[in-house]
């Protein structure tokens, strides 16, 4: 098995599940039935051994609490990380309202996020299945986040950040927004793999945390609650209080992606950062 096998294996998936449809059972309205959520997903892989995994764990970074690669597996060789990027029906239906998510959103925060969890399962399922031990870890009795207070601010952490993964791995670099800009823009979710599969590292394109965002600022102008600024950055507090907005609204479902949508990074890397 090597990394292209991978690449197809995780496409076809993506391209055929009936997860990546809303079906009419659970669609919020007539016009979302039968939508699809994401398209093609593009792949990254890094080297267990990485040294940025440890520098991951510093405090102003994550923390100690970030479990490194070696701490998930005994012998680990390889993290897959990939990012599947929202349809232009998900991205154009946030945009119709900039107030509230749209039920294309919200089926691509929620629904979408069952089916990472599925390619996650698939792709541990054919690693094993080939002999190689596998784990995913956002999957695993281990991992955990939280949210915990600190100067009157909220802090948001994990012992696996699926975007700094993301980013040791070679898959992008942050934006304004914290998201993740990737070749194929910000607008999208998230998934990793640690296996003992061994495979060539992709090179890191970059150097800087932030070297695809052009701080144009446009995300912090389409936020609800202004929680974005270049001078502030993000106010994770104000932010997460709108989502939780969100949910009393909209539940069983909850998001927002203002900052995802309508701007330069939506679904590529600004020119101007290039």
């Amino acid at each position: 098995m090597d990394k292209q096998d991978i690449i197809t294996m995780g496409s076809n998936f993506v391209e055929e599940s009936e997860y990546n449809r809303i079906p009419k059972e659970i669609a919020l309205s007539e016009k979302v039935v039968g939508m699809k959520i994401f398209e093609t997903p593009i792949f990254a892989f890094g080297a267990a051994e990485d040294q940025y995994f440890e520098l991951l764990k510093q405090p102003t970074v994550i923390g100690q609490h970030f479990m490194a690669p070696h701490e998930w597996l005994p012998q680990p060789k390889t993290v897959i990380s990939f990012f599947l990027p929202f349809t232009e029906i998900v991205k154009m239906g946030n945009r119709r309202d900039m107030s509230w998510p749209s039920e294309e959103w919200l089926h691509g925060r929620i629904e979408g996020q069952a089916l990472v969890i599925k390619l996650c399962q698939y792709l541990n399922f054919e690693l094993e299945n080939a002999g190689y031990k596998s784990l995913v870890p956002s999957m695993d009795e281990r991992f955990w986040a939280k949210t915990s207070a600190n100067e009157n601010k909220n802090s948001f952490t994990s012992n696996w950040s699926e975007r700094h993964v993301a980013y040791v791995c070679g898959l992008g670099t942050f934006g304004l927004s914290k998201g993740l800009i990737t070749k194929k823009g910000i607008a999208g979710r998230l998934g990793s793999i640690i296996t003992e599969l061994e495979l060539s590292a992709d090179t890191r394109t970059y150097e800087g945390i932030y070297d695809h965002c052009s701080m144009c600022g446009v995300c912090g102008k389409n936020c609800p609650v202004n929680a974005i600024s270049v001078e502030k950055g993000k106010d994770h507090k104000l932010c997460s209080e709108f989502i939780n907005k969100t949910a009393e609204k909209h539940k069983p479902r909850y998001g927002c992606g203002k900052c995802q949508i309508g701007v330069p990074c939506e679904s590529s890397i600004p020119k101007k950062s290039i």
